[in-house]
């Protein structure tokens, strides 16, 4: 799998790690930054990313910064775009599995590196199973459309 990774400065040591440990399962990593601990602004990483999914350069794209939050809340608003905040196992999972979420987010400061590994692990072994959740991610899907209709730019 192809996989965005990108974080704000105060997930920097988290990403490295992050990124390193999903090369050892075998996947392949676009690093969109940041590339050191010097401060940036996660919004253009989170909008980088979520683009990068929309336009299939990745498959999928992981996510960090001090919370989750902010990532996940820059991340959703690129049309297309289900980003999911999991700080356990099972949330990543059904993130995936019930929501097709392309994108993973998490937070540095909540969460130690091994539990996310073991989220990102749980995140990536997961596929969207369709069926009744399909129908529920379509009727988000439709209106998302309907409200960028009636956008006027």
């Amino acid at each position: 799998m192809k996989l965005g990774l990108g974080a704000d400065h105060n997930a920097f040591e988290m990403k490295e790690s992050i990124k390193q440990y999903v090369q050892e399962l075998g996947h392949e990593v676009v690093d969109y930054g940041c590339y050191a601990c010097e401060e940036v602004d996660y919004p253009g990483v989170a909008f980088e990313v979520g683009n990068a999914v929309i336009e299939k350069k990745i498959d999928r794209g992981i996510l960090v910064c001090g919370t989750g939050i902010g990532v996940a809340i820059a991340a959703g608003k690129v049309p297309g775009i289900r980003a999911a905040l999991c700080h356990d196992t099972y949330s990543a999972e059904r993130a995936q599995k019930s929501n097709n979420a392309q994108i993973l987010t998490m937070g540095a400061k909540v969460i130690g590196i091994e539990t996310a590994k073991q989220v990102v692990e749980a995140y990536l072994r997961s596929e969207f199973t369709g069926g009744n959740s399909g129908r529920k991610i379509q009727q988000i899907m439709d209106k998302e459309q309907e409200f960028l209709k009636g956008v006027k730019a």
